[in-house]
């Protein structure tokens, strides 16, 4: 087992339990603590606690989209950096998110391990 992300807090939100559910597991794997979320504001509320070294952001999201959390979190010099997953396959929505400062930009599904090393990446 590796431990890429020992020591690391990652924060995963999705709506989908499933989706969700696989997320942490391929995080866990790598000795990741993991926060879970399905909403924006859920999302919004563990950011806004601190001690997120990253976030796996889904953009449909209820309550507040992942886009609506990129642009809070704004040009902030100490946010985490964020990979964002969505079934969304608009190229206008990838440039938005990209330009909103996501590290990595996924469609679903995603391969877990593009995932974990996308995260691990973004870490660097």
């Amino acid at each position: 087992m590796q431990r890429r992300l020992e020591g690391k807090t990652i924060l995963a939100v999705d709506d989908d339990p499933d989706v969700l559910a696989g997320m942490v597991l391929a995080l866990e794997a790598e000795s990741a603590s993991v926060v879970r979320a399905s909403d924006g504001a859920q999302a919004w509320a563990a950011l806004q606690s601190g001690g997120i070294d990253a976030v796996v952001l889904d953009m449909m999201l209820p309550q507040l989209s992942g886009l609506a959390i990129l642009e809070r979190l704004g040009a902030a010099t100490a946010r985490p950096p964020v990979v964002m997953v969505t079934a969304n396959q608009g190229r206008r929505h990838r440039e938005f998110a990209t330009a909103l400062g996501a590290s990595a930009y996924f469609n679903k599904p995603v391969p877990l391990e593009r995932l974990v090393d996308a995260v691990c990446e973004s870490l660097r």
